[in-house]
């Protein structure tokens, strides 16, 4: 009977941050200070990304869209948003609420992606919660202009591999990485509700962009760095293991 109802309230990426509790703890979490999101992934994406002038810019999984806004302050042509979760694409409206940018809510899976429509698309955190990675990245090497970059972040394959070892609502201070060439469905206890992603070792993410026509441009492990943190002890937490795989493509030009 557990194992039913367990099953039962497992959710895909999209419904998890629309469950109301989730949404909220999420929220939180984001308002504190040195989060890993801005301290590691956020830095290596801006690095990989460069200049974004007059690009026009897909976000696969936007969320708040807070970094579209940066975008078009920063001299982008346009910005376009995909979120399946109806609470994130409704505060990523209230985000962009005084520009004509386009905040679509629909999932990556099933969003209809126009041809050469973009200069650069970006994935942040969102790629780990879609089953099938090779349609997506096949609408979005087509929906690239020629030279047109793909750059995403996703959790790294080691944190993914298993999650024994954390006891919830304590900081983690124990990572076991175990069935990591398994690869598949991965069902998690996060934010305080019960979360679906999918386990890819850092070898299918690279073949996967290969398959779809991808040239490998970089490849990152989100390195902490010391300048953008203010706690000196979270700084050295974050040295123990990587969060974040991030990588950098482009299609032919």
């Amino acid at each position: 009977m557990s194992d039913k109802v367990a099953i039962h309230m497992e959710k895909a990426g999209p419904n998890f941050y629309d469950d109301e509790a989730v949404f909220a703890t999420y929220m939180q979490h984001r308002q504190r200070s040195d989060t890993p999101n801005e301290t590691l992934e956020k830095p290596v994406l801006m690095d990989l990304i460069g200049l974004i002038t007059d690009k026009r810019i897909l976000d696969l999984g936007c969320g708040d869209a807070a970094i579209g806004r940066e975008f078009l302050q920063q001299g982008a042509a346009s910005y376009v948003g995909v979120e399946g979760s109806h609470k994130m694409a409704a505060i990523a409206r209230q985000t962009l609420a005084d520009t004509s940018e386009q905040i679509i809510q629909q999932t990556i899976e099933d969003w209809t992606y126009p041809h050469a429509a973009f200069d650069l698309a970006i994935a942040r955190l969102s790629l780990h919660y879609v089953a099938d990675l090779v349609p997506i990245f096949t609408k979005v090497f087509d929906a690239l202009v020629p030279s047109g970059r793909f750059v995403f972040s996703v959790e790294h394959p080691v944190i993914t591999s298993c999650d024994r070892g954390w006891k919830s609502g304590t900081p983690r201070q124990d990572w076991i990485v175990d069935d990591y060439f398994t690869t598949g469905l991965r069902v998690t206890n996060w934010l305080g509700g019960t979360v679906q992603k999918y386990h890819r070792t850092v070898e299918d993410y690279f073949h996967l962009l290969q398959e779809a026509g991808f040239m490998i441009a970089d490849l990152r492990e989100a390195h902490p760095q010391r300048e953008y943190f203010h706690d000196v002890q979270t700084y050295e937490r974050r040295k123990r293991i990587p969060l974040f795989l991030i990588l950098a493509a482009h299609k032919p030009g």
